[in-house]
């Protein structure tokens, strides 16, 4: 198929231009600039532009794509082969040169003559037969049939490599999005629950949780669009969310939550550090026991550093991943921050501790 890019016509316009006045490298400075105009504009001339102009791109746009590359080996040689003898019978160059010749002191070199006896290539012996071959056009036919292969291959490749590129940030698109939606309702899941406790005891802050709620509704809906949101943005979400958890604990639990740095100028991939929170709230309360819940999250020059610790009281099934909203954590920074975080999550004695940092 054709293809009408800017950059690539230029680049074929000036190709061709230089390509197409090497025959007049054979008379420079040996003749007039008006003969030098006059082999430009002559049939012979004409005909070995339009010949091997032609053929480039009937190659190029119909031979190769349509038969090469649909596996017509066959079809394909023996018309490279046709065309080949077509050209060695217009022989464009030969009639090419024999125009040039009439412009150069000496006439006698012809490219396509058998050296005579005693005589070097090319000159023409007395009374000797010509070789009806056309070294020169082959030569330049076989030229134009592989730089049209190789710009044609190297056409095919890019092609290919964007696709594959396209297909894959489709592929990573889809895979986020449905990461995104499995933690929305889990995050809204746990959330509404506490709303629900508050309502049922007539708490006396139902009113200010749910308008926390709605800000996090906000967040969640809308701003978590964008791969990334200002991490002022998720602070604030951080802070709301631990406000609505806060509601529901005693005193034997102490929340220490500090940010350290200045956040306005970062982003982050929005609820990145919310399923850590949500981990520890889920296993790190006791009614019976005390615990502390640290939370610190430090922004420094290139990167945030995030910690999170507290005991653990309900043992998942893999304390290693504890839960689908670390599961998908995981794979949203694999996605979003290859080779550019780093996540270590311990157990010790009873102490469960996240650190995460993230190059922002």
């Amino acid at each position: 198929m054709f293809r009408f890019k800017s950059s690539v016509v230029i680049a074929h316009i000036t190709g061709w231009l230089i390509c197409l006045s090497l025959p007049l490298l054979f008379i420079s400075g040996q003749t007039g600039d008006h003969k030098a105009i006059a082999i430009l504009l002559s049939v012979d001339y004409l005909v070995f532009l339009v010949t091997y102009v032609s053929l480039f791109y009937f190659h190029t746009n119909f031979l190769f794509p349509q038969l090469y590359f649909r596996k017509q080996y066959v079809l394909y040689f023996l018309s490279v082969f046709l065309l080949l003898l077509m050209v060695n019978y217009m022989r464009p160059f030969d009639h090419l040169f024999t125009r040039l010749s009439h412009h150069l002191p000496d006439s006698r070199w012809h490219p396509h003559m058998a050296p005579g006896p005693g005589g070097p290539n090319g000159m023409q012996p007395s009374g000797g037969q010509s070789v009806r071959i056309d070294i020169v056009s082959i030569f330049l036919f076989l030229l134009t049939i592989a730089l049209s292969i190789a710009i044609e291959t190297t056409h095919r490749w890019r092609q290919t490599e964007k696709r594959a590129l396209y297909a894959e940030t489709r592929k990573t698109q889809a895979e986020l999005s449905f990461l995104k939606a499995q933690i929305n309702p889990h995050f809204l899941f746990n959330t509404l629950n506490n709303i629900y406790s508050l309502a049922m005891t007539r708490h006396e802050y139902t009113a200010a949780s749910i308008m926390k709620l709605s800000n996090i509704l906000r967040y969640v809906t809308e701003d978590t669009r964008d791969d990334y949101v200002l991490l002022d943005s998720e602070i604030d979400c951080l802070r709301d969310y631990i406000d609505l958890q806060k509601l529901r604990l005693t005193t034997k639990t102490k929340v220490r939550f500090s940010v350290t740095g200045n956040p306005g100028i970062k982003c982050i991939a929005p609820l990145v550090l919310l399923p850590f929170l949500e981990n520890a709230f889920k296993y790190g309360v006791s009614n019976h026991e005390p615990s502390d819940i640290i939370i610190q999250l430090d922004t420094l020059e290139d990167h945030i550093d995030f910690f999170c610790s507290n005991k653990l009281f309900h043992f998942p099934p893999d304390t290693t991943h504890t839960g689908i909203g670390i599961t998908n954590t995981r794979q949203r920074l694999d996605h979003l921050y290859p080779d550019k975080y780093e996540l270590r999550i311990n157990e010790d004695n009873g102490a469960y501790t996240i650190f995460l940092q993230l190059q922002v």
